[in-house]
């Protein structure tokens, strides 16, 4: 079994992070992408306020959270749901890495994931001993194909589908009954044409023609509400899968707490703190990106999520480090797309401070190069 997992690949990133500590000012982190903003307050008194929990916690989620996640889904997403259709999770990447388990797969079954895809996708086959391809084509995913992963936007790369280019996934998917699970966890950060236009989501009659079957958005408070350290996630879609992995939460025990579940469905009715946030992470966008560009990078997609996807043309190791030694540590984008890629990942979440201060550092490099 733990031979089917891939070393994490975080820690070929350690020899580039002590060559950026080591310099004269010190690191700046642009590599992982956990959120450093305070919690909004009216998040954290839910939380408090609900700590008297003695009893075990639904697993379907309560009454009042399910309602909040479809009330949101409607209000924010175009999409309307009932409350059978949704439950709250973990985080996401528990569910993810999970899935595929959950759905029963195995040998001989194919999980297809984007060409450029978050690490936990592979990692959900491994567990469960799939063959996983990388392919953003919907007719070249292969007959025998169970599970398609869809990221929009994506991480790495910020890259969103249009509802025309996700419709032809949801109708390819449904020609092979496969299971299509959409991990939107970034929609509400949409730059340029996305901070006007409402972000796709699967679930979206657009796309899906009004019919949820065999479909399943995921989605996350970690960066939009700063809570990655409640482990704030859930889903929505089809309701027989909803109802059917439920089942399976409540037999292994995986549960969000009922505090959380009381701080998630106040943080689902409050969109200020939201708009507040993504002003925030527009701003620092704003900063890096220019600095990014002016010091000779590429950005490719990049239209929504809290990453730069960007290249200097040549090995991402040797761009990491070149960053590394004027103390900026970025990720290289081999973790997501595999031996060759050119691209590095810029991170967005990291303070003011530092955002301000790694753009300082590229452009001063300019006259360097």
């Amino acid at each position: 079994m733990f031979d089917r997992l891939p070393e994490y690949p975080w820690q070929k990133l350690k020899p580039y992070e002590a060559i950026a500590k080591s310099h004269p000012q010190g690191i700046v982190d642009l590599s992982v992408g956990s959120p450093v903003d305070q919690t909004p307050k009216i998040i954290q008194d839910a939380l408090d306020a609900a700590t008297n929990a003695p009893g075990y916690p639904s697993t379907g989620g309560s009454a009042e959270l399910k309602q909040a996640i479809v009330d949101w889904f409607k209000r924010r997403r175009n999409v309307e749901l009932t409350t059978d259709q949704v439950f709250p999770t973990i985080g996401s990447k528990e569910m993810i890495s999970f899935l595929p388990l959950m759905l029963g797969l195995g040998p001989g079954d194919v999980v297809v994931q984007p060409s450029v895809a978050y690490t936990a996708y592979v990692v959900g086959a491994a567990l469960a001993n799939c063959e996983i391809i990388s392919e953003d084509d919907p007719e070249k995913w292969p007959a025998n194909t169970k599970l398609i992963w869809i990221n929009s936007p994506g991480n790495p790369d910020g890259r969103v589908l249009d509802a025309e280019e996700f419709a032809a996934c949801v109708k390819k998917a449904r020609e092979l009954g496969a299971v299509l699970a959409s991990d939107e966890c970034y929609a509400e950060l949409g730059w340029g044409k996305w901070s006007e236009e409402l972000i796709p989501s699967v679930l979206d009659p657009r796309v899906c023609g009004g019919s949820h079957e065999n479909l399943l958005a995921f989605y996350s408070l970690s960066k939009q509400s700063n809570l990655a350290g409640y482990r704030a996630a859930f889903v929505a879609g089809d309701s027989k899968l909803t109802k059917a992995i439920v089942n399976l939460r409540m037999h292994s025990g995986l549960i969000m707490p009922a505090p959380v579940q009381r701080a998630v469905t106040v943080a689902l009715g409050d969109d200020e703190h939201v708009r507040i946030e993504r002003e925030i992470y527009q701003k620092r966008r704003d900063v890096l990106l220019e600095a990014v560009k002016d010091y000779g990078f590429e950005i490719a997609d990049s239209e929504a999520g809290l990453y730069l996807w960007a290249t200097l043309g040549e090995n991402c190791w040797d761009t990491v480090n070149k960053m590394a030694e004027l103390g900026v540590l970025v990720v290289p984008g081999e973790f997501y797309e595999g031996e060759g890629s050119k691209f590095v990942r810029f991170s967005l979440t990291a303070t003011d401070e530092k955002i301000f201060e790694g753009a300082s550092r590229l452009t001063n490099a300019l006259g360097l190069k």
